[in-house]
């Protein structure tokens, strides 16, 4: 399977996961093809929405480019959602980190397995701790 493949296959797992949590989302078809900034996937609720930039990696560490957390942090500035990466890495669920969380190497962000366990959300945390109904 194709890269671009597996990551619009992973948009639509968490796009699915999402609803079936109760949060109405949709993915973003073409961000990061766009010249404006856009998330891969929008989901809310009535008090809350959420702009997630995605990724899967099969090793331990994934990097992104500066560029890709400051166009998605002026995206959430603009339109009024908190930016978040969801991260996959193999053989584990999704993770989900506040920008605040990505370590700066200097030339680009970090995330890695050890930061998403300590620091990162669950989906059901994600949505738990954004759910009007709990």
């Amino acid at each position: 399977m194709n890269r671009k493949l597996k990551g619009i296959n992973a948009e639509r797992e968490l796009v699915h996961k999402f609803w079936e949590k109760g949060w109405p989302c949709v993915r973003v078809a073409g961000s990061g093809s766009s010249r404006y900034p856009s998330p891969d996937i929008l989901a809310g609720n009535r008090e809350r929405m959420v702009a997630i930039e995605c990724k899967v990696t099969k090793g331990k560490t994934k990097y992104f480019p500066k560029e890709e957390i400051l166009m998605l942090k002026r995206f959430c500035d603009l339109f009024g959602a908190e930016p978040w990466v969801g991260i996959k890495f193999a053989g584990e669920e999704w993770f989900f980190l506040s920008l605040d969380d990505l370590k700066d190497t200097g030339n680009c962000y970090l995330a890695s397995l050890e930061i998403a366990k300590t620091k990162g959300l669950l989906a059901e945390e994600l949505v738990g701790i954004f759910n009007m109904d709990e």
